[in-house]
This record gives C-alpha cells, sequence and structure tokens, in this order.
C-alpha cells in the first residue's frame, strides 16, 4: 500500500464521539474523499460493500467507505439511491447521518469538523437530529432510542425537535415498513445497553412501541397491587426490571429479553380483576410467543423467556416450596442437563424481583436455593 494516500481519509462516526466523552470501545470507521473504487483497489484496500463501496484496510482491517450522499426512492429503509462519486464532500457525507452526536469527523492531524453542532450537542447531553432527511429511515427511529439506552447514564435526552419528528414518521406510517430482521436486531441491542428501560421510554414517547411491540405497550396503564407494586404500573414496573437485569448481567441481551417478556399476561387480566393478575404467567405465553413469531425471535431467547414468564413466581416462592417441588420446577426449566440455563433464569427473576419502587437492591436467596438444590 502507498505511504501517502491520493485521498483524503476521516475517521468518523462512533470513534469521535466517544473519544471526545472519554470512552473507549467504538470500531474505528473512515470516510474517504475524492476517491474511485478503482484508486481503493489500487491502494491495496479489500472491498466488502454491496450497497456501496466499502473497504477493508490491508494492515487494521478497519473499514474505509467513500463519502456519499442519499436520496429517499421508496418507503422503509431500503429505499435509498447513493451516489459515491469522487465530487461528494466529506459535509455532504456526514449530512446523511442519523444524529449530530455521530455526524463528526477527524482528521489525520487530529483536527475535529463538526458541521453539524455534534460537539454542542454532546456538551449539553442531547440526542439530535441531523436534517430533517431524517424521517426518510424508519431505522433511525430505533437507533436513537438504542443511543437513548446507552447514553442515559450520562444524562443524555431526546432532544423536542428530534422526538417531533420521529412522532410524525410513527403516524405518517413510516416504522410500518420496517422488517422484522431489523427490528429484532436493535432491540437486542437496545436490551444490551446500560438502561434498556430509556429505549422502552423512547418508543413509547414517540408511539413506535405500540406499532412495533404492542404486547408491550399494553402493559401501560395497568395497575398492581401497591403492597408489592409501589410503582403501581406495570410499564412502570417493566421499565425498572428492564434496569435491574441490565446491572445483574450486563450486557446480556438474552436475560434482557427475558425481562422485557415476562409479565406480558399482566395486559390480558380481565379490567374487573385488577390490580390482582391471577395466573398472568401462563396467560403471558400466548402474547409471548406471538411476538418472538413476529420478530423472528432465536431459540435461546425465546427458550428462557418462555421459562421466566411461566415459572417467575414459582422461583420467587423458593424458599417455600418442598424438595419434590423444587425438583419437579428445575426439571421443568431443564436445569439439571441446562445449568447455564438455570443461570439466566434466577437473573431474570431476580430483576423482577428488585424491579419494583423502593426494592432495587433488596436481596434475593431464592436464587441461592434454586443453586443449591
Amino acid at each position: 500500500m502507498p505511504a501517502t494516500l491520493p485521498f483524503a481519509v476521516y475517521l468518523v462516526g462512533g470513534a469521535v464521539r466517544d473519544r471526545l466523552l472519554g470512552r473507549a470501545g467504538s470500531d474505528r470507521d473512515h470516510v474517504v474523499v475524492g476517491a474511485t473504487p478503482q484508486a481503493m483497489l489500487a491502494a491495496g484496500f479489500k472491498p466488502v460493500g454491496k450497497d456501496f463501496p466499502v473497504f477493508l484496510h490491508p494492515d487494521t482491517a478497519e473499514e474505509y467507505a467513500l463519502a456519499r450522499t442519499e436520496r429517499k426512492q421508496g418507503h422503509g429503509y431500503h429505499g435509498f439511491e447513493f451516489d459515491t462519486a469522487p465530487a461528494v464532500t466529506l459535509e455532504q457525507d456526514l449530512a446523511r447521518r442519523d444524529l449530530t452526536i455521530n455526524a463528526m469527523a477527524e482528521d489525520g492531524a487530529g483536527r475535529i469538523i463538526d458541521p453539524y453542532g455534534g460537539q454542542r450537542d454532546l456538551e449539553a447531553r442531547l440526542l439530535r437530529h441531523v436534517a430533517p432527511a431524517f424521517v426518510e429511515d424508519p431505522v433511525r427511529v430505533l437507533r436513537v432510542a438504542r443511543f437513548a439506552a446507552r447514553f442515559a447514564p450520562l444524562g443524555f435526552r431526546v432532544a423536542e425537535d428530534t422526538r417531533a419528528l420521529m412522532q410524525r414518521m410513527v403516524a405518517q406510517g413510516e416504522v410500518d415498513h420496517l422488517v422484522p430482521e431489523r427490528v429484532w436486531a436493535e432491540l437486542r441491542k437496545g436490551l444490551a445497553e446500560p438502561r434498556p428501560a430509556a429505549m422502552l421510554r423512547v418508543l413509547c414517547d414517540c408511539g413506535a412501541l405500540a406499532r412495533l411491540l404492542p404486547e408491550v405497550d399494553a402493559l401501560y396503564g395497568v395497575p398492581q397491587p401497591a403492597a408489592h407494586h409501589p410503582e403501581i404500573d406495570t410499564g412502570t414496573h417493566l421499565e425498572l426490571v428492564l434496569d435491574a437485569a441490565a446491572a445483574l448481567a450486563p450486557g446480556d441481551d438474552v436475560v434482557g429479553f427475558a425481562a422485557l417478556t415476562h409479565d406480558l399476561g399482566k395486559a390480558l387480566t380481565p379490567q374487573a380483576d385488577w390490580p390482582r393478575h391471577i395466573a398472568h404467567e401462563t396467560r403471558g405465553l400466548v402474547p409471548l410467543r406471538a411476538l418472538c413469531a413476529r420478530l423472528k425471535v432465536g431459540n435461546e431467547h425465546r427458550a428462557l423467556a418462555e421459562a421466566v414468564c411461566r415459572y417467575h413466581l414459582d422461583a420467587h416462592r423458593a424458599l417455600a416450596l418442598r424438595a419434590g417441588t423444587l425438583l419437579l420446577l428445575l426439571e421443568k426449566l431443564d436445569a439439571l442437563r441446562r445449568p447455564q440455563r438455570l443461570d439466566g433464569f434466577l437473573l431474570a427473576c431476580e430483576a423482577d424481583a428488585r424491579g419494583r419502587a423502593g426494592h432495587q437492591h433488596a436481596p434475593y436467596p431464592q436464587a441461592a436455593r434454586l443453586r443449591a438444590a
């Protein structure tokens, strides 16, 4: 590869954002300005892009994409036409990005190029869209929610004008064109972030939760007995459980999904029976299986979610169960053959126990009892 490249290269996106935040770990992505695919190949880069030209550095294997613009051609996130001509500028490439904090670049001398106010929004802790073209890609609704889950511990919130755009996208039916695989992929990532409850709140506020996860959205406004759930609202309880699961099992989206779906049956309780929810653990299996089928959820996630949904109340009663009943529970969980599933099950159940107002740090001796058994 030539020592000096005949085109301009910039570090972009998350690597720049996270360096300014003092965080480590983001992938290092680059934008190349003024190049052609032929020039990249001549410089030794390896092509990998399908929709638009992306190349791997021959030594570092980091991604280098030709600067591009996008133009909307249809519904959903596939309906785009790309222009990767050498005349496309860095500013034009940054303009197509979702959030201002992701639309910064850094040159080889370490200078920050920030045409859309990303540094300002980092300081203000705002998730703000770059341009009105934000509305053209419905995946961005999910990405904003996911970034809210990642950066909530730092105090980030969605800017009001961005929230309004997201509400408009939902109202116009744009999110209805998202394919299940993409929804599931973004949901998994959000469940693995430090504060997944923030993702739910963002999706709920813009109306996307009701369209994408109606089984979960239906939990908001459903009351529970104050004696056991001081937070009352089942949706609020779910948010507390999600954040408890993220604290107990950091980065584990399998446990996170089980936490997300463990109480779906409470939305099916007849209102005449509120605030009690008799048999909600068995009622919840129907909407859980429907959600898994619709989003094409994998077997590992589905199996743990079904176990937690069906048997979390039995886990909570573990200290009072007789030896034979404990054995029966362990057999139903397939814990004797799959002890790792028991670990995930107990983490989700402990998150459920802690996901109540004032109980965030409560001990959960039931887990030790079941592990010992």
